[in-house]
């Protein structure tokens, strides 16, 4: 074999190593990146959970009390409190069912703004696929065939 004419050529063996620590480098990196975009958009559905929770609790929770204070008002507010009549109470209930549903389907738009922000990790998968395509073009060196004339004894101690 002939020398190295500059003392850079590396041995079969540093190649290997090289390839295979340049490997794992780059699926720790894709890893990690897959991470930093899944704990982003883990973040985002959280923040849009919290809120449609908190749209079916403010629902839920302040629908009675909420509703007979409400109804109650608009009927003092119409006349009610005075004798004079005001408006009839299933007018001011409604009313006040209204309002909550309002307020409910305003926290259920919050929501759903928060779910759509989330979305798939691109360039984790972008990345991968990348990896794949060229890991598809390396062919691998096939193996020496053995002869099967040296088999290798075991002791069965």
């Amino acid at each position: 074999m002939s020398e190295p004419f500059d003392g850079t050529e590396r041995s079969l063996g540093q190649l290997v190593a090289s390839a295979t620590a340049e490997m794992s480098a780059l699926v720790h990196d894709e890893i990690a990146l897959a991470k930093a975009e899944i704990r982003q958009d883990v973040k985002r559905g959280v923040m849009g959970g919290a809120a449609g929770i908190g749209a079916a609790t403010v629902l839920l929770f302040s629908l009675p009390m909420l509703s007979f204070a409400l109804a109650y008002g608009i009927n003092t507010w119409t006349g009610g409190h005075n004798g004079n009549g005001g408006w009839n109470l299933a007018w001011c209930f409604l009313l006040s069912f209204a309002a909550n549903v309002l307020l409910a389907g305003l926290l259920g738009f919050v929501a759903y703004l928060k779910f759509r922000k989330v979305k798939p990790p691109e360039k984790s998968i972008a990345s991968a696929k990348q990896t794949a395509a060229v890991l598809q073009g390396v062919k691998p060196h096939p193996r020496p065939v053995q002869d099967k004339s040296v088999v290798v004894a075991r002791s069965s101690a």
